[in-house]
């Protein structure tokens, strides 16, 4: 009984592995990462609990099953995140880490803003909301 339940739980945290985004909060190793995989950078700043396109877009693209897949093998993707609610404060080295991040990438203060970047860190180019399916966000990705 017990390796049957073992088995159960094994299956079911593989199949939360499969699906789970991985986002990334460090520039360096998601520039590793990008390197190693050739794959494009898409950093996002949003506003997670206060900025309502932030969080339709995290509902509507990010993490659909779709997106996930694909990012799983064409992106690496990194969270530039800046909460308000005290309950969900960063830590003070990540929000610094985010800082550093805004001020290079973001300095307009766009939010959500999606910065496309190449395996090394240089900035493709950028979009930030749309109204659109998961399919038409991943061609506009794809053609920045």
């Amino acid at each position: 009984m017990t390796k049957k339940i073992l088995l159960v739980c094994l299956v079911i945290s593989l199949s939360f592995k499969v699906t789970a985004q991985e986002w990334q909060s460090d520039l360096q190793e998601a520039k590793k990462i990008a390197t190693i995989e050739n794959q494009k950078i898409i950093l996002v700043f949003q506003g997670s609990d206060w900025c309502a396109p932030c969080i339709k877009l995290d509902n509507e693209i990010w993490s659909s099953d779709e997106f996930k897949g694909y990012a799983k093998e064409h992106y690496v993707m990194l969270l530039a995140d800046f909460p308000r609610k005290k309950k969900n404060k960063l830590s003070k080295s990540q929000q610094e880490k985010n800082n550093k991040l805004a001020e290079e990438y973001n300095k307009q203060g766009f939010f959500p803003f999606v910065a496309v970047l190449d395996k090394n860190g240089e900035l493709l180019g950028s979009t930030g909301y749309k109204k659109v399916s998961v399919t038409e966000y991943i061609e506009i990705l794809n053609s920045i």
